[in-house]
Order: C-alpha cells, then sequence, then structure tokens
C-alpha cells in the first residue's frame, strides 16, 4: 500500500480481504495456461500478418546462370580502403553457377572465378 491509501479509503483497500485474495490467485492460476495458449495464437496471427506484408512488397531477384550482374564494392571490400568516391557498383560478372536460390558463385568475363558466394541481395542485375 503507498501512503496515500491509509489515509484515503480506496475501494481495493475497503473491499481487500485476504481469503479473496488467495482464491483469486487460484482462480489465475488455473487460468495461466489458458493465457498462454491465447498469447501463442496472438503471435502466431501478428507473424502471419507481417510475413504477408513483407511478401507482398518485396521484389524477386530473378537471376540465372550466364546473367550478367554487377556486385556492391561496399561489401566486396569490407576494409573500406577504397574511399567514398568509389564507384558503388563493380563489374560486370558473369553467374557462373547458382547454388542455391538467390546464391550464386560469380565469374569475370574473362573467365577468371571469383573467391566466394554472392548473395542476390548484394548484386544487381547488368543491362547492355
Amino acid at each position: 500500500m503507498i501512503p496515500v491509501e491509509i489515509g484515503v479509503q480506496s475501494p481495493r483497500v475497503v473491499h481487500f480481504t485476504e481469503d479473496n485474495n488467495k482464491e483469486g490467485l487460484r482462480c489465475l492460476l488455473d487460468l495461466v495456461e489458458e493465457l498462454r495458449d491465447k498469447a501463442a495464437i496472438r503471435v502466431a496471427a501478428y507473424q502471419q500478418r507481417v510475413s504477408r506484408y513483407y511478401n507482398k512488397r518485396v521484389s524477386p531477384r530473378p537471376l540465372r546462370q550466364g546473367d550478367l550482374v554487377l556486385r556492391n564494392s561496399a561489401v566486396a571490400d569490407p576494409t573500406d580502403t577504397i574511399g567514398k568516391l568509389a564507384p558503388a557498383w563493380e563489374g560486370p560478372y558473369k553467374i557462373k553457377r547458382v547454388l542455391r536460390p538467390g546464391t550464386f558463385k560469380l565469374e569475370t568475363l574473362g573467365g577468371r572465378g571469383i573467391a566466394r558466394a554472392w548473395n542476390a541481395e548484394h548484386m544487381r542485375k547488368y543491362y547492355q
């Protein structure tokens, strides 16, 4: 209780009894599983709404083997030794192989392979 409730009797203080309090706590303990289930259902519904919203607005990047792409130079050089006036995209590179949807192995136009795999998020299609 806070000091104000000692002087001014609130309905919570007037109607408080130890037995009613214990009975109310027991009822809440019986309902805990139901409350958890309701919360899990609300979380699942929220996640579905967020997923639907995201999937409506995402733009697919249809890249196939043999396409020409540019790669993000900031990701290619994480140490940032090039400087801020360098071009943002470098290339073009050719897609050598599709490892899985959205992941590609690249090669230069001369046929020399690039060491690591690249995600479609860091690439842009090159139009001649």
